[in-house]
């Protein structure tokens, strides 16, 4: 059981033999890389060698036990905890894929309902702020446009781990479930008589990383500036500082006005082109997958309804675990780790299932 960590315990060793040689640290990008992957194997060799040593107590603790009650009664909390410890280290040992340990650029648009739903995007960008927030990771808004009532039509905000993240701790990790549609159940603040609506926004969990390349051609894009508007098409710049970037040969486009420069709307809209494409290529590496990866709990549909937020009952439903809660409230103010674990649960159970 667990041989594989042997090999894991030697790729250790070499990667702290290559920090500790300064001329490493010439090359910044190998620097990154190595230090990343010593970072994700740290939990992987502790968790295993805590599993060595409960084994080692274990058989100690049963040779004993054999003439004295005490230690008979500590083998099994003992056994106990090391099986514990195998449950754990068997999740840090499923195969990961590239963009596991990413950071994200997440897109939040508004959708069927209008005003209404600006107003909801709102509410889901709040929600993973302040779940970003209790995670210490940093948030940075590249993009959004507002609606007349102050919601967003279109929102981009990237989240970004503070140093390496461990094992299924970044936040592509946590947040690539959130891809989907999520539907809202609720009295807009439009509504006279008091009747309940139904509206949705749409979430896109887009990879940001280095790990993964993508070639962009300079001579493959077009680059078109205009003036800057915001909610009702008025001006808000009098320059033509706003930058739509076209990836020709996809036709992928990412477009930024939030900032005064047009160097820094550039930028920004760079940064969400390359992760577009990424994701772009994710989608289509999975749909030429197996059909039990197919079945995980992650999904490439962006239509797929995913999530459904009763406000009447304060009632949170996600549709492919089954997992209810009636804490609606605290969800949208970012208690939302409860239900991203039943599905970080339910996509592990299938990864299992399909090896």
């Amino acid at each position: 059981m667990f041989e594989r960590c042997e090999e894991l315990v030697v790729e250790n060793a070499d990667l702290e033999k290559q920090l500790g040689d300064p001329t490493l640290h010439a090359d910044p990008k190998l620097a990154r890389k190595v230090g990343k992957r010593h970072a994700q194997l740290r939990p992987i060799i502790e968790a295993y060698r805590d599993w060595l040593t409960l084994g080692e107590d274990l058989e100690a603790a049963r040779e004993l036990g054999e003439t004295d009650p005490a230690f008979a009664s500590e083998a099994v909390s003992i056994e106990a905890a090391r099986d514990e410890v195998a449950e754990k280290l068997t999740g840090l040992l499923v195969p990961r894929g590239p963009l596991d340990g990413s950071d994200v650029i997440l897109e939040i648009k508004a959708g069927e309902g209008g005003d209404e739903s600006a107003l909801f995007a709102s509410d889901l960008l709040r929600m993973y702020l302040r779940y970003a927030e209790k995670r210490n990771w940093k948030t940075e808004v590249l993009e959004s446009v507002e609606s007349d009532l102050g919601g967003y039509k279109d929102v981009a905000v990237a989240v970004k781990a503070k140093g390496v993240a461990a094992p299924g701790e970044a936040p592509f990790d946590r947040l690539q479930f959130e891809g989907g549609v999520h539907r809202v159940q609720r009295v807009p603040v439009t509504e006279s008589q008091g009747r309940i609506h139904t509206s949705a926004a749409g979430v896109l969990v887009l990879p940001e990383t280095e790990d993964v390349e993508v070639e962009i051609d300079p001579n493959d894009l077009r680059i078109d500036v205009y003036r800057s508007s915001g909610p009702g098409g008025q001006s808000v710049n009098t320059t033509d500082s706003a930058v739509r970037i076209t990836h020709i040969p996809t036709g992928v486009v990412a477009s930024c006005q939030n900032e005064k420069s047009q160097l820094q709307n550039r930028e920004a809209a760079m940064r969400i082109l390359r992760a577009r494409l990424i994701a772009a290529e994710e989608e289509k590496a999975a749909a030429e997958a197996s059909d039990a990866r197919k079945a995980q709990v992650r999904t490439v549909d962006r239509s797929e309804r995913i999530r459904t937020y009763n406000f009447p009952e304060n009632r949170l439903a996600d549709h492919r675990t089954g997992f209810k809660s009636y804490n609606l409230d605290a969800v949208l103010d970012g208690e939302l780790e409860p239900v991203i674990q039943s599905c970080v649960d339910a996509d592990m159970a299938a990864r299992l299932a399909g090896e």
